[in-house]
């Protein structure tokens, strides 16, 4: 530690021209301040600001990654998930169309059931009318006779007998 005062006492060499740089003892002290102090801030400043720096970026590609892989899952999912729906969709046409042709056949069974009943109905009261008739017309046959004496009675002025 005992070279400044070395350098100090050293003397510039002489020139008769003016010098544009002065190198003495303070020049050289300078410099050794300036690398003393880059040494420093390297350790102090430097590298801790590199660390963080770095740290950061790997952060960042970590994040960068991990969003990659996030998406690449919700996208598997949703693919699943897609799949799932159409696999339902499927099932549930099919199943449609079951319940569609066993309502169909329901009711042609029900038509068929209601068909057979009017037609029972039908033919039953076809019965009863014809029965109604075939009632009315005997009464009005043997009343019919009975018409035609008593008018022939009347245009002939006498009673008929028959």
């Amino acid at each position: 530690m005992n070279f400044a005062p070395l350098f100090l006492l050293a003397t510039a060499p002489q020139s008769h021209e003016p010098q544009l740089i002065d190198l003495d003892g303070t020049s050289w002290l300078q410099l050794g301040i300036l690398l003393l102090l880059m040494i420093v801030l390297a350790q102090v400043l430097w590298k801790p600001y590199l660390r963080v720096r770095n740290e950061r970026a790997s952060r960042s590609e970590g994040y960068r990654e991990e969003a990659q892989r996030m998406e690449a899952a919700a996208a598997e999912r949703l693919a699943r998930a897609e799949q799932a729906l159409a696999e339902a969709r499927r099932v549930g046409s099919g199943e449609r169309v079951v319940a569609r042709a066993e309502a169909q056949a329901r009711e042609q069974t029900l038509l068929a059931e209601a068909n057979a009943a009017a037609q029972k109905t039908l033919a039953d009261a076809r019965a009863r009318l014809a029965a109604t008739v075939a009632a009315e017309r005997s009464k009005l046959e043997g009343r019919a006779s009975e018409m035609a004496r008593e008018v022939a009675g009347k245009v002939l002025g006498r009673q008929v007998s028959a």
